[in-house]
């Protein structure tokens, strides 16, 4: 099994998943996803603060600079451009060591029956696309 997150939900993924009510294997195999997509948001903050240093020039100790308490973006439209593309990128989650955790999840995610609403919805509704297009995926082989 292959799922694909848009990098802009990665976090939001994250407090979706930790809200869960589950035990046992569903739970153990939640954590493994969440620490995963931890490691990959840490990443892509990371990413996001090298472009905020390129586009803000940084100071004497190394941080972005700053003017009036937030940061000094010189091209601001560069850098929503550079930031967009980076946030449409995509994290794979595929095979090996991944497919028990994703088989488990997968009827977790789509068959959920809680209530969202607002950006919680998109998460979800995103999540469930990723799900859904993996097992077309599957179909096809």
């Amino acid at each position: 099994m292959k799922i694909k997150l848009k990098y802009a939900y990665i976090g939001e993924i994250i407090t979706f998943l930790i809200n869960l009510d589950l035990t046992g294997k569903q739970n153990r195999h939640r954590i493994r996803l969440v620490n995963t997509l931890r490691e990959k948001y840490k990443q892509i903050a990371e990413e996001e603060m090298t472009l905020i240093k390129e586009y803000a020039g940084v100071d004497e100790e190394g941080n972005p600079n700053r003017k009036d308490g937030v940061f000094a973006i010189k091209d601001v439209k560069g850098f929503k451009n550079q930031q967009d593309e980076l946030f449409e990128e995509e994290y794979v989650l595929e095979g090996g060591d991944y497919h028990g955790m994703l088989k488990t999840m997968k009827p977790i995610v789509l068959d959920y029956e809680g209530k969202v609403s607002g950006r919680e919805a998109f998460v979800l509704d995103h999540l469930c696309e990723a799900f859904e297009n993996a097992e077309q995926e599957s179909d096809k082989e």
